[in-house]
């Protein structure tokens, strides 16, 4: 039977997780707020 507690301590996550996740964080996505606040400051300029 698996020991858990045991399998977790001996667990230490990949490089490239490691970058992956810095690459994805470090990216200027737009999400929906940031589109629809240009949209509105576009429509207030005209």
């Amino acid at each position: 039977m698996l020991n858990f507690e045991e399998e977790l301590s001996k667990f230490k996550p990949s490089k490239e997780v490691e970058q992956a996740e810095d690459a994805i964080v470090n990216m200027n996505l737009k999400d929906m707020t940031d589109i629809l606040i240009e949209i509105l400051n576009e429509k207030e300029k005209r």
